[in-house]
This record gives structure tokens, C-alpha cells and sequence, in this order.
């Protein structure tokens, strides 16, 4: 195939509309079928264009949680057991047994031992998880720290 050299509106020269009829016929956007992204779905001309370039343009992708079924742990620190542990005590929450009181952190509602505070007495401690800093304070004052499942 030969190329073509000269640009075909060489042969127009002096004809108002090079061959596109009434003016202003080959101007703006309908000439090319729309403007940027228009006529995907709706009109379709441009459907082979999205089939081939843009497959992910229309139709749902991926899954959202939803915010209700994400539940953070419920927490408490080590510190503030060992500060309300006679309230405790006095609500039946927590026990003595022998020396050291027991406590089941879930019945208070609660998840997760944290390890922040000062621990002062012995204590037995149950709960769903613990951080290595509770277990660790826990068991430097002489008390256990207990994972329930």
C-alpha cells in the first residue's frame, strides 16, 4: 500500500466544508459519538471500546464489611483491677481462693487484659486474651493469668 504523502485537505482548498456537508457539521462532539467517556452503556457504540480497555468499568466489585460486624475487643487494664479489686470482691465478682482472689474478667463484659499500672497483690486472672506486659506483671506479683476460649 502506497502512503499517502499530502494530507487529503489539500484537495479541498476553496470548498467551505471539505466534503462534510452543511458548516459546522464536523465540528464538536456528536461527530465523534460524544465527549471523553459519554455513550458507554446507554447509546453502545462505544461498548467494543470498554469491552476491550475499560472491562472493569461497570458492575460491582470486591465486598464490604459491614461497620456492625466489626467488633473491636472490650479492655481493661491490669491497674484498674488491681485499684477496684475490693469493689470487687464486695460485688462477688472476684474470690478468695487461699491467698491469692480470683477474678473472670468476663463476667464484667470484658475481652482483653492490658498491662498497663502498678500490681500490688496476687491475683488469678481469667479472660479471653492478655497482652505479654499483663501476663508478665501478673505473674511477677505471684498470680496466674488464664485464657478462657
Amino acid at each position: 500500500m502506497v502512503v499517502r504523502r499530502r494530507k487529503k485537505s489539500r484537495k479541498f482548498r476553496g470548498s467551505r466544508t471539505h466534503g462534510y456537508g452543511r458548516v459546522g457539521q464536523h465540528r464538536k462532539g456528536g461527530s465523534r459519538g460524544g465527549k471523553g467517556r459519554a455513550a458507554g452503556r446507554k447509546h453502545g457504540h462505544m461498548w467494543s471500546y470498554i469491552i476491550k480497555y475499560e472491562p472493569n468499568r461497570f458492575g460491582k466489585h470486591g465486598f464490604h464489611r459491614p461497620q456492625e460486624l466489626i467488633r473491636e475487643p472490650r479492655t481493661i487494664n491490669i491497674g484498674e483491677i488491681d485499684e477496684k479489686i475490693d469493689l470487687l470482691l464486695e460485688n462477688k465478682i472476684a474470690e478468695y481462693e487461699g491467698d491469692q482472689i480470683v477474678i473472670d474478667v468476663t463476667k464484667l463484659g470484658l475481652d482483653k487484659v492490658l498491662g498497663k499500672g502498678k500490681i500490688t497483690k496476687p491475683l488469678i486472672v481469667k479472660a479471653k486474651s492478655f497482652t505479654t506486659s499483663a501476663i508478665k506483671k501478673i505473674e511477677e506479683a505471684g498470680g496466674k493469668a488464664i485464657v478462657i476460649h
